[in-house]
C-alpha cells in the first residue's frame, strides 16, 4: 500500500473512532438527561441491592445501594463483547470497502495502461511502472504473440492474393491458345488432316490446362469454407498404401517414375480413412511433381514403440531451408511451380498437416543432397 493510501486510511480510522465516541456520549446524554434519569433508576433496580435504614430525625429514612457484582460483571462483559463485535465488524467493513475501492482503481489504471500499450508502438517501461513488472512481462508476450499471428495471417493473405494473381494471369495463355487454334480450324475447313489433328491435340492440351487452373480457383474457395471433421474407424495402413501406389501408376508412368513400397504387415491405425488417404495422396503427388524423371520414389512404413511412421523419399532438387520451413503453410508454392504445370494452389501439404494433427500425429519434411523426405507419424491403435 502506498504512503498516500496509508495516510487516507489512518485519517478515516481516526474519524471513525471520534464518531463512535460521539455516538456513545450522545446515547449517555439521551439516557441520563433527556429521559430524566429513568435509565439510571432501571439500572439501580436491576444491578444494585437497595437497603433502607430508619434514622430518627427530620430527614426520614436513608437508602443504601450495594452493587450486585455478579450481574454487573455479566453486564460489563456483555457490553465489552458487543463493543468488540461492533469494532471488529466496523474495521472489517471499512477495510473491505477500502480494498474494493483500491481494486477498482487498480483495474481502471491497468486497463488504461493496457489500452495505451496495445494501441501504440512504445516500450513497456514507458507505460507500466516498476510495481507492474510481472503484468508488463505477460502483456509483452501476449502482444508479441498477437503480432506474430497477425503477421502470419497477413503473409497467408498475401500469398493467396499473389497466387490468385498468378492464376488469373496464367488463365489468359491457354485461353488465348484455345481461341486462336479454334479460329484457325474454323477459317480453314480444307486444312490437311495431319495439321488438323495437330491443332486439335494442342487445343485439347490447352483446354485441360485451363481446366486445371480453374479447379485451383475452386480449391482456394473451398478450403476457406470447409471444416475438417474426422470419421474414425480401424484402418489397415499397409493395404491402404498398397492401393495408393497402384492408383498412381498412370501418373508415375507419364513422369517416368516408379514407387518402391516397403511396409510392415498388420499396421493398424484408428482414424479417418478418407482423410488419411488424402494426406498420402497429396504427399505422393508432391513427390512425383518435384522428382527427377526416371527416378524411384521410396515409401517406407513401420511400427515403433509409441507410433507408426510413414516416409516418402524422392530424388529432386534440394529444397532450401527457408522454403522447407514454409512448405506446410497455406498457399505456399515453390517458385518453379509458377512457371510449370507442377504444383497446385499450395494447399495440399497444408491440408495434409491439418489432418495429421487432428489425428494426434505429426508431419515434417527434410531435404539435402537432392533427396527430399516427408515423414508422417500416427499414434498406435
Amino acid at each position: 500500500m502506498k504512503t498516500k493510501d496509508k495516510t487516507k486510511f489512518v485519517l478515516f480510522f481516526v474519524l471513525f473512532l471520534v464518531l463512535a465516541l460521539g455516538i456513545g456520549y450522545g446515547i449517555y446524554y439521551l439516557a441520563d438527561v433527556v429521559f430524566n434519569g429513568s435509565v439510571l433508576e432501571w439500572f439501580a433496580e436491576n444491578y444494585f441491592y437497595i437497603e433502607t435504614k430508619r434514622i430518627d430525625g427530620k430527614n426520614g429514612p436513608v437508602y443504601y445501594f450495594r452493587p450486585d457484582w455478579p450481574k454487573l460483571k455479566m453486564l460489563v462483559l456483555t457490553i465489552f463483547f458487543l463493543l468488540m463485535v461492533i469494532f471488529v465488524v466496523s474495521i472489517y467493513l471499512t477495510a473491505h470497502f477500502h480494498a474494493r475501492n483500491q481494486v477498482r482503481k487498480s483495474i481502471s489504471k491497468t486497463s488504461r495502461m493496457l489500452l495505451i500499450y496495445m494501441h501504440n508502438e512504445i516500450d513497456s517501461n514507458e507505460v507500466f511502472p516498476a510495481s507492474y513488472a510481472e503484468v508488463a512481462s505477460q502483456i509483452v508476450q501476449i502482444k508479441s504473440t498477437m503480432q506474430r499471428h497477425e503477421q502470419a495471417m497477413k503473409d497467408e493473405t498475401d500469398r493467396r492474393n499473389d497466387l490468385i494473381t498468378y492464376l488469373a494471369h496464367d488463365l489468359k495463355t491457354p485461353l488465348t491458345s484455345v481461341v486462336g487454334y479454334l479460329d484457325l480450324l474454323e477459317e480453314a475447313p480444307d486444312m490437311p488432316e495431319a495439321q488438323r489433328k495437330k491443332y486439335i491435340h494442342i487445343t485439347l492440351e490447352k483446354a485441360l490446362r485451363l481446366e486445371k487452373l480453374i479447379n485451383e480457383f475452386f480449391e482456394i474457395t473451398r478450403y476457406n469454407l470447409q471444416q475438417i471433421i474426422l470419421e474414425k474407424e480401424t484402418i489397415d495402413l499397409s493395404f491402404m498404401l498398397m492401393q495408393l501406389t497402384d492408383e498412381f501408376y498412370p501418373l508415375l508412368t507419364n513422369h517416368g517414375n516408379t514407387v518402391e513400397l516397403q511396409a510392415e504387415e498388420d499396421l493398424i491405425v484408428y482414424g479417418d480413412s478418407m482423410k488419411l488417404a488424402r494426406v498420402f495422396n497429396n504427399i505422393l503427388k508432391n513427390a512425383i511433381s518435384y522428382s527427377y524423371p526416371h527416378t524411384p520414389i521410396k515409401v517406407y512404413a513401420g511400427k515403433r514403440e509409441k507410433d507408426i511412421f510413414i516416409c516418402f523419399i524422392n530424388q529432386g532438387k534440394t529444397i532450401p531451408a527457408e522454403k522447407l520451413n514454409a512448405i506446410f503453410e497455406k498457399f505456399f508454392r515453390m517458385d518453379e511451380a509458377r512457371s510449370s504445370n507442377t504444383g497446385g494452389a499450395g494447399l495440399g501439404l497444408a491440408i495434409a498437416k491439418e489432418i495429421v494433427t487432428l489425428h494426434g500425429g505429426a508431419i515434417s519434411a527434410s531435404s539435402e543432397n537432392e533427396m527430399t523426405t516427408f515423414s508422417v507419424s500416427l499414434p498406435l491403435y
